[in-house]
């Protein structure tokens, strides 16, 4: 495992995942190995885009993997983007959790095999407490929440941790039912709303959450549940951005989109870490969409994920 001397600027904390997206290219019965998991992609994301930087920032990421072959490429994935390991801790009693990706007119079908994995057995106890009250921003996400009652009880945890050393907490929602029952997420989401800075829904789950239409109206009913900053994720619309004083449209980018799996999580990333390189919410939105247009340019969750060279060219474009 690799390790970064001192406190991190952000750690990220949840469930990552092997993935195994169907081929388009060769045999429909072929899958590329990738890797998946939305807060590990947050973290890929954020160490790739912090080393371009004037002042890089270190980023590490809190999960269990399994004493086998997958939960070791995790870590070599982790290891070769520069992500500090300290928080990972390997579960010799469980697997890691995989996933497949096919593709349809309907657009993507994603299958999981993740009841019991490492991740899922995250627990209060097995954190690494003193990491996350030294760090500079907490990412969270509802798939953590959603996969068993121990790793909710984990996050919940880790953000009072967190707070303790008055970091930024950011929360994507990343809503998924087949995971809980829309009243229990509802419940726990907003409970966790409460206890965030930073909330990155994308618009078909705030929607679904919130029981609203319209982006504004649901800018206001994430600041009126806690959040000091919300960015409201569109897809090629853009993003809403509002910091409680003032709402504004940031827009997306003309892209050859051809796979949206990471994009979301690329956003948060990105987002996160212009916060902390000091720019304002607006900034760091038209720095994110740039960065989670591109992301959209590849195929799988982290192959096409850019650095910050790449995001530049695009905002100067």
């Amino acid at each position: 495992m690799i390790t970064t001397e001192g406190a991190l600027d952000i750690v990220a904390l949840g469930e990552a995942m092997v993935e195994f997206n169907q081929s388009r290219s060769t045999s429909p019965d072929a899958f590329l190995r990738g890797f998946g998991g939305d807060t590990s992609n947050m973290a890929v994301a954020a160490a790739r885009l912090a080393r371009g930087i004037a002042s890089p920032l270190a980023v590490g990421y809190v999960t269990r993997v399994g004493d086998d072959a997958f939960g070791r490429l995790l870590l070599d994935l982790w290891r070769s983007e520069g992500v500090d390991t300290r928080g990972v801790a390997i579960d010799a009693q469980a697997a890691t959790g995989v996933y497949f990706v096919t593709h349809g007119e309907a657009g993507h079908e994603f299958s999981y095999l993740r009841a019991g994995s490492a991740a899922s057995r995250m627990h209060p106890d097995t954190l690494p407490h003193e990491m996350l009250r030294a760090t500079r921003l907490l990412h969270v996400s509802g798939i953590s929440l959603a996969i068993s009652a121990s790793a909710c009880d984990a996050v919940l945890h880790a953000i009072g941790t967190a707070r303790e050393g008055n970091a930024i907490v950011s929360f994507d929602p990343n809503l998924r039912l087949k995971l809980w029952p829309l009243p229990r997420a509802r419940a726990v989401i907003r409970e966790t709303m409460r206890a965030c800075d930073v909330f990155l829904p994308s618009l078909d789950e705030a929607r679904t959450l919130s029981g609203l239409e319209r982006p504004e109206a649901i800018v206001d009913w994430a600041h009126a549940h806690g959040a000091r900053i919300v960015a409201l994720k569109c897809g090629t619309q853009g993003v809403w951005v509002s910091d409680a004083q003032s709402c504004r449209q940031v827009v997306g980018h003309v892209v050859g989109a051809v796979d949206a799996t990471g994009a979301g999580d690329c956003f948060d990333g990105a987002f996160c870490v212009r916060l902390l390189a000091g720019d304002d919410p607006y900034a760091a939105a038209r720095y994110a969409n740039a960065a989670a247009a591109l992301a959209t340019t590849g195929f799988g969750a982290v192959a096409p994920l850019p650095d910050h060279a790449a995001v530049q060219a695009l905002l100067q474009r």
